[in-house]
């Protein structure tokens, strides 16, 4: 089971806003992870994107992968405070005001699921017990 992760520093965004966007991906299968960053209206959503494409690129080099992306899936995902740029912008009466321009670092890991190993026999047993356990219609 093959997991790797990207990380991007000094995203121009705070962490809270882009944990709200990382909290939507979390735990879902790469492509509708994808899916989801592609038509969200966060503009954070773009870098996160690129992001979980390096995450996937990378895993994709390891040896141990078994070589489906479809199995992928979003492991971990999560924002970090980066610096912040303390700005001043001027107030009346000679005063002035702090302007903070927050930044972050993005993380996202993405590991492969296990495979199901499922032989047709049990299968088909679930299904007979699926069957006998459901009530006679009486009218």
């Amino acid at each position: 089971m093959a997991s790797s992760h990207a990380t991007a520093h000094y995203i121009r965004t705070s962490a809270q806003k882009a944990g709200l966007v990382l909290d939507q991906i979390r735990g879902k299968d790469v492509g509708h992870a994808l899916a989801t960053l592609r038509y969200s209206r966060k503009i954070i959503a773009k870098d996160i994107e690129k992001v979980l494409r390096s995450a996937i690129a990378n895993v994709q080099q390891q040896d141990g992968f078994g070589g489906d992306v479809d199995r992928l899936f979003v492991a971990k995902c999560f924002a970090n405070q980066g610096p912040s740029m303390k700005r001043i912008r001027p107030a009346p009466m000679g005063r002035a005001f702090r302007v903070v321009k927050r930044m972050a670092h993005l993380t996202v890991e993405v590991a492969e699921r296990p495979g199901k190993v499922a032989p047709a026999a049990s299968t088909a047993a679930k299904k007979s017990e699926t069957k006998k356990r459901r009530p006679a219609k009486t009218t």
